[in-house]
């Protein structure tokens, strides 16, 4: 296939550069930094057993998604509008948009942009950036995508990748239980800059973050998502799976960029708020986020 990742950071080089390992076509675009390094010399995929540079195009224009039957849309949660409409004219008809982001209504908006199927996925990969033209993968590596009429044909093309993907009627349910974790994980790591493995334990961590969760779960259940599983087990789960991964807000923060708060604790509090559920946990992470932010800002 010709593939087009549109947004290519870490979660979107990890996936460009399996799907090009397997003799896709994958054009990344992305930051001139890294497309510049991109082109000089491929993709710099490395995990904790192998290291090489796997060719692939790369293009800083929105436009290379033009031709491509598969577009791996990956940037943060709050460009997601912008990029939909730079995306958008140059789309192939019959091109299906695949949404690997962060947050349950990414997709949901990117379709009210675009005319053809955007197709949910939840991602679970702990991967970084380590510089420009390098991604660097620490474990896991699973997908689980919403129903569509590509659905299983995208499915199997990352199966054949070596990705294990599954195709899930309960989408919003796994896009919830994606966000419970980041709810729990992500702004304590940030705010912590420390990894998950070394997170869980410090004192009465656990207990906030199963806070953090009970207020997840009791946003959920006011709205009548169902959510698969064990959740509390698999946050527990992630510290043992993703031991050296910093979440993705620790390395925006780190990086000075903004980060995805608003669209992880704060569409818990702004949910919460709006049907009567409280959640003071996630609020003051949420405020702490944000204010560590703005002091970022003025500097």
């Amino acid at each position: 296939m010709d593939i087009a990742v549109m947004g290519a950071g870490a979660v979107g080089c990890y996936y460009g550069a399996m799907l090009a390992r397997a003799g896709h076509r994958v054009v990344l675009i992305g930051r001139p930094g890294h497309v510049e390094a991109v082109r000089r010399r491929g993709l710099l995929w490395e995990t904790q057993t192998s290291r090489e540079y796997v060719p692939a195009q790369a293009s800083e224009q929105p436009e290379a998604v033009a031709g491509a039957e598969l577009v791996l849309f990956c940037v943060k949660s709050t460009d997601t509008e912008e990029a939909g409409g730079q995306i958008r004219a140059h789309l192939a008809p019959d091109a299906a948009v695949l949404s690997l982001q962060n947050g349950v209504d990414n997709a949901e908006r990117l379709q009210a942009l675009l005319p053809q199927p955007v197709v949910p996925a939840v991602v679970y990969v702990a991967v970084e950036m380590a510089g420009a033209g390098h991604v660097r993968h620490h474990g896991r590596g699973e997908l689980v995508l919403g129903p569509s009429v590509r659905s299983d044909a995208v499915a199997a093309a990352f199966r054949a990748a070596a990705v294990p993907t599954e195709v899930s009627p309960n989408a919003i349910g796994e896009l919830w239980a994606k966000l419970v974790l980041n709810c729990a994980y992500n702004a304590l790591s940030g705010i912590a800059q420390t990894p998950y493995g070394r997170l869980v334990q410090g004192v009465g961590v656990v207990d906030a973050m199963r806070d953090v969760v009970d207020e997840c779960l009791a946003v959920a259940a006011r709205m009548g998502v169902s959510i698969p599983g064990d959740t509390w087990e698999a946050v527990l789960g992630i510290s043992r799976s993703m031991a050296t991964q910093l979440s993705s807000t620790a390395q925006d923060m780190a990086r000075g960029k903004p980060s995805e708060i608003d669209h992880l604790n704060g569409y818990i509090v702004r949910k919460g708020a709006e049907l009567g559920v409280p959640t003071p946990v996630n609020r003051v992470l949420h405020a702490l986020v944000r204010l560590m932010e703005s002091r970022q800002d003025a500097g």
